[in-house]
């Protein structure tokens, strides 16, 4: 006779006399166990900090060192929404062995992330540090790439200066007739009921139309101001380009006596040129003074007039303006994220962010990271060399780039601090490359010239192709495998923080990684 088939016994109702250890939950070497370890050797005085100034009577908080794992671990596997965190913390084994069976709810873990979002930020050097004492890091070919990320915005939430006035106008229109309709209403209930009765609430339809005038004014007058500072910005910019020019040119005066005209013109230019950024100054000054006060807010996230003196910072956006420093009607601000910017991306116009990465092509290890809403990529070299060298501690050997971010000035940049830079000079072709160059170089070459040469010299081309298998993976893997392609936060300090932590815990993913294999 045929035995019957048996299973394992399964009983989901059945309790254990004595509960296993979480620990024996996951295999041996999960992801978890791993960030429990690293989190031991972090530094996260910073935000122990925050917990010791306050007053130590009421609820107790979530230990802060837990709920920074939390947050790495969450963002590791791609789950950054804050209510999908509360949730795994119920239903997923790994998130439970994390936090000790513990559940925090979605505001306490959203709370910390905005609160210790610097803090959180900062750890990218620490665990950057990790990666190179673990040999990850050569710093041989470094990578630099941008992708568009979506904000928290719809872009259709965005309007142009131009609309803005046409709709303020409409609105005004048909608030001063709903207005002189209710003045009519008014008396005509007053004649019918007296003058004692109350009927002075504004009309449903009235305060809509007036709020909507309120957030299109503020929306205008921010936008106003933010064209004017990036005016001046760009006047300052001319005004110590000038100066520089006749601080050269009277220095070859002194020493030649034909220079000596030419010399007193580019003064004088440099003078007009100096009048022209204070005068543009002035009006940021006060477009930004209007904005404050249409907004009725202590603080207003428009740009400093003047021009940033830390080489760290990264760049805005150029907003197109006219001669006067007003904003043309194209120029565009969104009501529910200002700091965003429409962008071109891989999947056509998005509201979003440009977000840079320095990739090191020895293990993918980013080095180096920045957003802005600048669309083009070119104004992001230099500050993204110098936080590779403030994170690192020294200049990569070769440094390669697209076209987007090829210009005279980022090539001199580059000479000038003695960096083998490999920059585009012009978009190629899908599975093409260039002509290789034959003969010796002319003498006479420009910056750009120069470096067409060396794009073009067998060893130059073998180490631009690397530059495909470098960073552009890294996006791949952050926004396509993960899925953290939409920042949830809105502004640009704290989308910098969120990007910054999305490529905290790719270095993780592959610090996690090479320990494995060299286990």
């Amino acid at each position: 006779m045929r035995k019957a088939k048996t299973f394992r016994p399964w009983n989901p109702e059945q309790t254990l006399l004595l509960p296993p250890s979480p620990v024996d939950w996951l295999p041996e070497h999960h992801l978890v166990f791993f960030l429990l370890d690293m989190a031991a050797e972090l530094d996260l005085s910073a935000i122990y900090a925050v917990y010791e100034a306050r007053d130590p009577r009421g609820v107790k908080a979530y230990e802060p060192r837990m709920m920074v794992v939390l947050l790495l671990y969450a963002y590791c596997v791609g789950i950054p929404s804050s209510r999908r965190i509360e949730r795994a913390c119920w239903e997923d084994a790994a998130f439970r062995v994390l936090t000790g069976n513990q559940q925090p709810d979605h505001s306490r873990i959203s709370d910390f992330r905005l609160v210790h979002l610097d803090a959180l930020a900062g750890l990218f050097v620490q665990v950057l540090r990790l990666c190179q004492k673990a040999g990850l890091v050569s710093l041989g070919n470094v990578a630099l790439d941008g992708t568009k990320v979506k904000a928290n915005a719809s872009k259709h939430k965005a309007m142009s200066h131009e609309r803005m006035l046409k709709s303020e106008a409409q609105l005004e229109a048909e608030i001063a007739a709903l207005l002189r309709k209710a003045e009519l209403i008014d008396a005509q209930e007053d004649a019918r009921y007296g003058k004692g009765e109350r009927g002075d609430e504004l009309p449903k339809e009235l305060q809509r139309r007036q709020d909507r005038l309120d957030a299109l004014r503020k929306a205008k007058a921010e936008l106003e101001a933010e064209a004017a500072a990036d005016h001046a910005r760009r006047r300052e910019q001319h005004a110590r380009a000038a100066e520089e020019q006749a601080a050269e040119a009277a220095a070859q005066a002194a020493a030649d006596t034909e220079s000596e005209v030419a010399a007193r013109a580019l003064a004088k230019e440099a003078q007009q040129a100096e009048r022209r950024a204070r005068s543009a100054r002035r009006r940021a000054e006060l477009a930004s003074k209007l904005a404050i006060d249409k907004a009725q807010a202590a603080d207003l996230s428009t740009p400093d007039p003047l021009i940033s003196v830390d080489p760290l910072a990264m760049p805005s956006r150029n907003l197109p303006t006219t001669a006067a420093g007003d904003p043309k009607g194209n120029a565009q601000r969104n009501f529910t994220d200002p700091d965003s910017h429409i962008l071109k991306g891989g999947d056509g116009w998005i509201q979003g962010y440009n977000c840079q990465a320095a990739v090191d092509g020895d293990h993918q290890i980013i080095v180096a990271v920045g957003v802005s809403n600048q669309a083009s990529d070119q104004h992001h070299f230099v500050p993204m060399l110098e936080r590779i060298v403030a994170n690192t501690g020294q200049l990569p050997a070769n440094m390669i780039a697209d076209a987007g971010y090829c210009s005279t000035s980022n090539i001199q940049a580059s000479e000038q601090r003695g960096l083998d830079a490999y920059l585009s000079t012009s978009r190629q072709e899908h599975g093409k490359r260039p002509r290789p160059a034959r003969g010796p170089a002319p003498r006479d070459l420009d910056a750009r010239g120069r470096m067409d040469r060396k794009l073009r010299s067998k060893a130059g081309q073998a180490i631009y192709a690397l530059r495909k298998i470098i960073a552009e993976p890294v996006f791949g893997q952050i926004k396509g495998a993960r899925g953290l392609d939409r920042f949830l936060l809105r502004g640009l300090e704290k989308v910098d923080g969120e990007w910054t932590l999305m490529a905290i815990t790719h270095n993780i993913g592959k610090l996690h990684r090479a320990a494995l294999a060299a286990a």
